[in-house]
C-alpha cells in the first residue's frame, strides 16, 4: 500500500471504505461483500463497490482475475455465491437477466447477420410487445444517434468494425435500459479505429445518461473512457479511483506495475520527518518531498514513472533521487524516445523522454553512459 502522510491518522489510512465518486444521496448501483465460488475457486472475493447515476465505471484487469464474472453477475448470467447487488435501491440478486433494467454489449456484437441494421435494433423491442410506431420512432432515434440514419437498410457484413459496434450500441440502448454493460466494447477493433471510437462511444453514452459499467484490459481504454476505474486482481478490488488517482497514487505495488510502465526501487526507511523521507537502496538515495508515518529501518518500494525522469550527460547537482548507466537500448516513437538503462547494481530502468525539438541536439545512442534524475514529488512510496 501507499503510506500515508505524517497528516493522516493511522485509522484514515487503514479504514476500507466504499467511494461514491462524491454526488450526494446513495449509489445508483451497489455492490456489497460479493464472492463467487466456482468449486474450490474463488473469482470474485468479497467485493464492494459504489457507482453513482450517469457514469461510466471500468472493471480492469489481467484475463482471470474475475472482471468478467463480476460483469455475468450483474447481468444475472451468474448467480452470486453471496453478497448483495443493489440497483436503485433495490436488489436484484434472484432477478432473472431478462426481467433486469439492464443491457449487456457483448465483444463480438453478436448482432444477426440475417437481419437489416434497422431489424437488428428493432429486435428486442419488438420482443417487448411495443406498438410499431413506437418501433419506429425508437429505432430512428437510435440510428440518428450513432450516426447511421443512412445504413439501415444494410446488412452487417456490409458495414465496417466500428460501425458494427455502433449498431450493437444502438440495439443495447433501445430498450433504455437503467444500467448499460459493455464487456470489452472495442476489443475487435484495429488500434486508430479503437482510439477514435473510443471517445465517439462515451459522447454517446453521456448524451444518453446511461450509467455504464464496463470491463477491459486495456489501460489506455480505461483512462480514456471512464470516470472510475476499479483495478482487480486474483478476484480483489486492488484500488478504486479516477484516472489521475491510479496512475499518479497508486497504492500498492500491483497496481503500479500493472497501470502504465514504473521502475520500482527496493530500499529501507533510514530517515522520517515530517516534510521528508530518505530510503536507501542499492542504486542510490530516495529524498521523498513528505513524510510518510512510517518507521525507520521498514522495508518499502520506491516506484517512478518513466516519464518523471530526466536524462543527462552531466551529473546532476542533486546528490539524491539520481543513478547513473549504460544506454543498453532504446526506442524512438515518434512523440517520445524509450531509453533502457543498466546501473551498476544489474537494475534495469526506464526513461522516457519528450521528443520536443525536432533536431534537438541531444540525442544519446547505445552504449552511452548517462544519469537519469528525479524531483523530490515525482515518487510513492509502497509498502505492499
Amino acid at each position: 500500500m501507499a503510506l500515508p502522510s505524517h497528516g493522516e491518522t493511522a485509522i484514515q489510512a487503514m479504514a476500507p471504505s466504499v467511494t461514491t465518486g462524491g454526488s450526494a444521496g446513495q449509489p445508483f448501483l451497489l455492490i456489497n461483500n460479493l464472492v463467487k465460488e466456482f468449486g474450490d475457486v474463488r473469482a470474485v472475493d468479497n467485493v464492494s463497490i459504489a457507482i453513482n447515476k450517469g457514469e461510466i465505471f471500468a472493471l480492469l484487469g489481467s484475463s482471470g482475475c474475475g472482471k468478467s464474472t463480476l460483469l455475468r453477475m450483474l447481468a444475472g448470467f451468474e448467480l452470486p455465491t453471496s453478497g448483495q447487488i443493489l440497483l436503485d435501491g433495490k436488489d436484484i440478486v434472484g432477478v432473472p437477466p431478462y426481467h433486469r433494467p439492464i443491457n449487456m454489449m457483448f465483444q463480438s456484437y453478436a448482432l444477426f447477420p440475417h437481419l437489416s441494421v434497422w431489424d437488428n435494433i428493432a429486435f428486442g423491442l419488438r420482443r417487448d410487445g411495443l406498438p410499431k410506431n413506437e418501433i419506429m420512432a425508437r429505432v430512428e432515434d437510435m440510428l440518428a444517434l450513432v450516426q447511421l440514419s443512412t445504413y439501415g437498410k444494410r446488412k452487417p457484413h456490409q458495414l465496417s468494425g466500428g460501425q458494427q459496434q455502433r449498431v450493437a450500441l444502438a440495439r443495447s440502448l433501445a430498450k433504455r435500459p437503467q444500467l448499460l454493460l459493455l464487456d470489452e466494447p472495442l476489443a475487435a477493433l484495429d488500434k486508430k479505429l479503437r482510439e477514435r471510437t473510443q471517445l465517439e462511444l462515451v459522447n454517446i453514452i453521456e448524451k444518453v445518461g446511461v450509467t455504464c459499467v464496463m470491463v477491459t484490459h486495456d489501460q489506455e481504454e480505461a483512462m480514456t473512457m471512464a470516470s472510475r476505474i476499479a483495478v482487480m486482481s486474483e478476484g480483489i478490488i486492488r484500488q478504486t479511483g479516477n484516472p489521475h488517482e491510479i496512475y499518479e497514487t497508486p497504492n500498492c505495488r500491483f497496481v503500479a506495475d500493472f497501470i502504465g510502465s514504473v521502475n520500482m526501487f527496493a530500499g529501507n526507511v533510514i530517515e522520517d520527518e515530517p516534510d521528508h523521507v530518505i530510503v536507501d537502496s542499492p542504486e542510490c538515495q530516495h529524498y521523498v518531498g513528505h513524510g510518510i508515518s512510517g518507521t525507520v529501518g521498514m522495508a518499502v518500494s520506491i516506484a517512478v514513472r518513466p516519464e518523471k525522469m530526466t536524462i543527462s550527460v552531466e551529473a546532476p547537482e542533486q546528490t539524491h533521487n539520481v543513478v547513473f548507466g549504460e544506454i543498453i537500448e532504446l526506442a524512438y516513437l515518434g512523440s517520445y524516445t524509450v531509453y533502457h538503462l543498466k546501473l551498476a547494481s544489474g537494475m534495469e530502468v526506464k526513461a522516457t523522454v519528450s521528443n520536443t525539438v525536432r533536431h534537438g541536439a541531444f540525442h544519446p545512442q547505445w552504449g552511452d553512459k548517462v544519469y537519469a534524475s528525479w524531483s523530490d514529488i515525482s515518487m510513492v512510496v509502497l509498502t505492499q
